[in-house]
């Protein structure tokens, strides 16, 4: 399979490069046809494909783009300091480097508070009120199915797969069948939550903070979005056996501040929401000052630690309870950067290099190249969900970061068809989003690349069924 994934990276290479716009350029020099410049295509495919074979060497997907990037800049730089033009190759690295700064930003703060939250048990709490709640299977498969629908939106894909795929393996144990198809469900429902919200994935942010669709124009595919999930999860449903599992008791306790946190990271979101549609300032300031939000909560926290520890111990003491004054012995303060220190850093990373690449060949001419095979050569609406299919193999975050820095001229109706199509198109397969991947690890012997790809064909029905609703219910932004 994953040389499958390299030969589509090489064909969607070749079919560019053989294109008759490959003689056009982007940049100010004409390099795209030199062999510095097509040795930096190369240098990308082989960096991805390292990161596709990540599952099998055990290599961070970081460190080969991180490379790539470095060398792709270098030989750019060589080749416009050769001609006497280092500043254009100077400042197009530039411009690439704060376009990954402000996003990079956002999602450190995003996963700060996601982090915060799992400290304070928030996420337990809820997996204990479903486990005890003593659901069927096929209740579970759609209460699992539901919350990763509408948590992912705020939450992310990826935090919200692994949380629901933990209630899951908890509840059914050992259940091999189930718990399969659960992470089935689980991963297409999260990827479509996360299409039609900025704070959903990666993909989504980035077409926001690029002010190519407003904050409120993402909701416009709410429907397409459910649709999407609603009908692999019909099929699905019909083959889950309706029994109970063995009941468990587990008993969860909050920690103090963990509400207030989640009410702060609300609040966060709305600062950014609201400075960027008022006064037009980037998202990440909002949530900068959402970060000073939660650092003053981790202030107040620790000074106030003391006197509540004497206050539950001593609630303890008249009880009698042992257990729970072991508990408050361990109790150690809240630490911000603690939490900073924990955020997804591999993905930061990877994020950074894929920008940084992309960006490089885009800046030599290259995405000029496909846009013109793409957008003119083929109807935008026909392009747009081919580059969602892709999605699927190739991760969507250089698929979209792709079409950015091409910035095709196409209707706002066909902007939000391509947010659509590379959010639900990862769930093709199970290597084709970040939630899938990080499944197979989380439920692995249970949840696999044959177990999703059985599936695949009602995924690919959902995929189609959401394309047409939004093509048939959002005319209005196709004007």
């Amino acid at each position: 399979m994953n040389c499958q994934r390299s030969l589509v990276l090489l064909a969607t290479i070749f079919l560019i490069l053989v294109s008759p716009a490959a003689f056009a350029a982007s940049s100010t020099l004409d390099i795209t046809l030199t062999t510095a410049s097509l040795a930096c295509i190369v240098i990308f495919v082989l960096a991805y494909v390292l990161v596709m074979l990540e599952e099998k060497i055990h290599l961070r997907k970081s460190k080969p783009v991180l490379v790539a990037a470095g060398i792709i800049w270098t030989l750019i730089a060589w080749q416009y300091t050769a001609v006497g033009m280092p500043e254009q190759s100077t400042d197009a690295f530039r411009h690439a480097l704060l376009e990954f700064a402000e996003l990079m930003l956002f999602l450190l703060v995003a996963m700060t508070y996601i982090n915060a939250l799992e400290e304070r048990r928030l996420f337990d709490g809820l997996r204990a009120w479903m486990v005890e709640k003593g659901f069927s299977y096929k209740q579970l498969f759609w209460i699992s199915g539901i919350l990763a629908f509408c948590i992912s939106p705020v939450a992310d894909n990826l935090t919200t797969a692994l949380l629901l795929c933990a209630v899951v393996m908890k509840v059914a144990d050992g259940d091999k069948k189930f718990i399969a198809m659960s992470c089935v469900n689980i991963v297409v429902a999260a990827n479509a939550g996360g299409a039609f919200s900025p704070f959903g994935d990666i993909t989504t942010l980035m077409v926001w903070q690029a002010n190519v669709v407003e904050f409120t124009e993402f909701f416009a595919l709410f429907l397409p979005a459910l649709i999407s999930y609603l009908v692999p999860a019909l099929a699905m449903s019909l083959f889950i056996e309706d029994r109970k599992p063995a009941n468990f008791s587990e008993e969860v306790e909050l920690k103090r501040g963990a509400l207030r946190i989640l009410t702060l990271f609300l609040l966060t979101i709305a600062t950014a929401v609201v400075l960027k549609t008022t006064l037009h300032l980037p998202p990440v300031l909002g949530m900068m000052m959402g970060l000073g939000y939660l650092q003053f909560f981790g202030y107040f926290l620790r000074v106030t630690l003391p006197g509540s520890l004497a206050r539950k111990r001593a609630m303890a003491e008249r009880a009698g309870d042992q257990e729970k004054l072991a508990r408050l012995g361990s109790v150690v303060p809240f630490d911000v950067f603690g939490r900073v220190a924990r955020a997804e850093w591999d993905t930061l990373l990877f994020f950074y290099g894929v920008v940084m690449c992309v960006g490089g060949l885009g800046f030599i001419g290259y995405l000029s190249i496909m846009s013109d095979f793409l957008y003119h050569g083929w109807n935008p609406t026909i392009a747009n969900v081919v580059l969602g299919l892709m999605s699927a193999v190739v991760d969507n975050i250089p698929v979209m970061y792709a079409v950015l820095t091409m910035m095709p001229e196409m209707s706002h109706g066909q902007w939000l068809l391509i947010t659509l199509t590379a959010g639900i198109g990862g769930s093709l397969l199970s290597i084709g989003s970040a939630a899938g991947v990080a499944l197979m690890g989380q439920a692995r012997g249970y949840y696999t690349f044959a177990s999703h790809l059985k599936w695949t064909p009602v995924i690919l029905l959902g995929y189609a069924a959401g394309v047409l609703v939004h093509l048939y219910l959002n005319t209005r932004f196709f004007a």
